[in-house]
């Protein structure tokens, strides 16, 4: 009993309830029994089944580790690695330099204007420009130095005799023979014994061939993922040079060369730096270190996070959200009005205010009920065969929540806008409604791919995609980490394109600030757009 004696039964809130269960009920079975119903739902489930399959096939597939450094390239085909040739100092694209074979060594020169300028010796004469005067040649000395300045004696035209006229002053032939026997030599490399007369303003130095040693060629898979990422999670200087190509640790070849790309100071080391939020700004490596993350985790990861946050955006939001509306909201009310049944139902104590809300409200429990579903069937099933080390992730239901969120709130939004559009204008409606509808798709493109631009934030599909991203950031707060990653190291990660940390914080970079704006301006708009709506109906001549 009520304060005013009557029963549960006679009270107004229950004559409320009645109401509302009776035209939502109505609306429901309506919505059920259309065939048009059941063929935009099973649209909507091949679409996400098409997905799914793809998203299924791409998971098994092994992921290629990748060489992000180029050190296991053999560019000179000589069945030696970059990273190989560069531990013994030999060039990649030269096949007739390799680890094991002679080597040119340094040991002595004389300078443009260094004095004296002659040089007796039994050498490899390297650059060698001026005269050179012979006791032996080896004219059968092998390039291993400098294809293009070594001599070939052997040549078909032999060493031709020099011209007429001052050497260096009238002509600068590579090399010629005088009357005299004297070989002028300008720029070439040569094994010879001899006296070499430097020419004035001109520069050359001599060093040994060193004798060839097999080395057993290293495989190519050594110089792939050789550097994981050494990370602590703070700020300032990590990592290490693992496999020693950054300090040249090990090398056969003397490098001193030291490597500080990032200017902190530390060779051969990672800087990562935060902002005052504990956000990460960048990743800065010295060249040579933790330049090839585990590519296998990394990418697997990363194509999975893509997959949710893009059939979340692309599928639910975009598509469905808009698909859904278009064809189950707009004939909420006009329907009714055009067959003729409208009169019959509002005959009853009803209030027209009333109606459009009850209707709306049957609408949303149809395409609600169907992607909470839809969704828990995909998050169930991605969970389990998603990466990772576990038999379920179970850090991806909070985003698939989420998602089903964002996704049921355009679903309420644009269903009353469209229900609104079908009272206004019963015959052209639907063209608006598609023109709209290729706005607010337009403009979720454009949020996914510039969250920060303005015009998108008059849309709705701006404001749901802000809700996945503040999702995004909130469960797996690692995400612009791996976009982090992925810059810094040259990695390709599809989570670039389809996420970004959500705009809309107040300058406090907090995901739930961003959330919660988010939800409550679809919701102003969806109760906006049902007031309008019903504001139109009230007044509307029921023909």
């Amino acid at each position: 009993m009520d304060k005013q004696g009557r029963g549960l039964s006679d009270t107004v809130w229950t004559q409320l309830d009645r109401k509302a269960g009776a035209i939502v009920e109505l609306t429901i079975r309506q919505l059920r029994n259309r065939t048009s119903t059941w063929a935009v739902l099973g649209v909507g489930v091949l679409l996400i089944s098409l997905l799914l399959a793809f998203y299924i096939d791409a998971i098994r597939t092994d992921f290629e580790s990748i060489d992000n450094d180029g050190d296991s390239e053999d560019w000179d085909n000589d069945g030696f690695p970059l990273g190989q040739e560069l531990i013994y100092g030999t060039s990649d694209y030269d096949n007739t330099q390799y680890p094991g074979s002679s080597q040119y060594q340094y040991l002595g020169e004389i300078d443009w204007n260094d004095q004296p300028r002659t040089h007796y010796g039994n050498h490899t004469w390297n650059y060698a420009s001026g005269y050179f005067t012979p006791t032996w040649v080896d004219t059968e000395a092998v390039n291993t130095f400098d294809r293009y300045s070594w001599i070939d004696w052997n040549n078909e035209d032999g060493i031709a005799d020099c011209p007429e006229g001052k050497p260096f002053d009238d002509w600068f032939q590579k090399i010629c023979v005088l009357d005299n026997g004297t070989y002028v030599v300008n720029g070439v490399s040569f094994s010879a014994e001899g006296e070499l007369f430097v020419e004035p303003g001109y520069n050359s130095e001599w060093g040994y061939m060193t004798d060839s040693f097999s080395v057993e060629k290293h495989p190519k898979s050594m110089y792939i993922d050789e550097d994981d990422i050494d990370w602590d999670g703070t700020s300032g200087s990590h990592g290490f040079d693992d496999d020693g190509d950054c300090l040249k640790e090990g090398y056969v070849i003397e490098d001193l060369s030291q490597n500080d790309n990032n200017l902190n100071g530390i060779y051969c080391d990672v800087e990562w730096s935060f902002d005052e939020n504990g956000n990460l700004i960048q990743i800065r490596a010295d060249d040579g270190v933790d330049e090839d993350p585990d590519d296998s985790k990394h990418v697997g990861e990363s194509s999975h996070r893509t997959f949710i946050i893009g059939t979340g955006k692309i599928a639910f939001i975009m598509i469905l959200g808009l698909f859904l509306p278009l064809f189950l909201a707009l004939g909420l009310v006009r329907d009714e009005s055009e067959n003729g049944t409208l009169h019959y139902l509002l005959s009853k104590p009803i209030h027209r205010g009333e109606f459009i809300l009850y209707r709306l409200l049957g609408y949303l429990a149809i395409v609600a009920s169907y992607t909470v579903i839809l969704i828990s069937i995909v998050s169930i099933i991605t969970s389990i065969i998603g990466p990772g080390d576990s038999i379920i992730r179970l850090n991806d239901f909070p985003v698939w929540m989420g998602i089903a969120l964002s996704t049921i709130l355009v679903l309420s939004a644009y269903g009353a806008i469209f229900n609104t559009v079908g009272l206004l204008m019963p015959k052209y409606g639907v063209y608006l409604c598609i023109i709209y509808g290729i706005w607010e798709f337009l403009m979720g493109l454009f949020t996914i791919t510039i969250p920060t631009a303005t015009i998108p934030m008059l849309s709705i599909s701006h404001w749901a995609i802000q809700i996945i991203d503040a999702v995004v950031l909130i469960v797996w707060s690692d995400t612009s980490l791996i976009q982090q990653k992925a810059d810094a190291f040259d990695l390709e990660t599809g989570i670039s394109f389809f996420w970004h940390p959500p705009v809309h914080t107040l300058d406090t970079g907090n995901p739930f600030v961003a959330l919660l704006i988010s939800v409550v301006l679809i919701l102003l708009v969806t109760i906006g757009m049902i007031a309008i709506g019903q504001l139109v109906f009230r007044n509307k001549e029921i023909m």
